[in-house]
């Protein structure tokens, strides 16, 4: 399996490249944030909607599971750390074949749900502020974003 990765100096670096990563965002695209507690999904999801052009505050949704966004293309943000039960039909397919960007933390509780085509991109810490990213895609459309990415230098390490 083919992965990317890169590493950030602090949360506003993390930021940074989520927003750029934005730019190359189209509707029905999926992003799967995966990794330890407290190393950034949210930091990370936050520098897309800013991507997005997306006014208000994002924050997580752990209570509420999915919170949409409107900007350049819809955000729908997902948080799946409390659903209970995998094949609960919470009208998931709606969000990833809809009109906009949907990004899910905690992915793999849901993965039975998940499209087939889709970006994971895991967050560990690798100090106080440093973390890794790890991007593995999975269908061209991905293997074609991770390209314009990294080796075109659009987000360089």
């Amino acid at each position: 399996m083919i992965q990317y990765e890169m590493n950030t100096q602090d949360p506003n670096e993390t930021f940074q490249y989520a927003e750029r990563l934005a730019e190359l965002l189209q509707p029905g695209d999926v992003i799967c944030l995966e990794g330890d507690l407290g190393a950034g999904k949210t930091t990370f999801t936050k520098g897309l909607a800013k991507g997005l052009d997306i006014k208000k505050t994002v924050n997580s949704p752990t209570f509420t599971i999915i919170k949409e966004y409107r900007g350049r293309l819809p955000l729908y943000h997902m948080d799946v750390y409390r659903v209970a039960d995998s094949y609960e039909d919470l009208g998931f397919d709606e969000y990833f074949e809809g009109e906009g960007v949907t990004v899910v933390e905690w992915a793999h509780l849901i993965e039975e749900q998940l499209p087939e085509e889709l970006l994971t991109i895991s967050l560990y810490h690798e100090g106080p502020e440093k973390r890794k990213m790890v991007f593995v895609p999975k269908g061209k459309r991905y293997e074609q974003l991770c390209k314009e990415i990294f080796i075109n230098d659009h987000i360089s390490d």
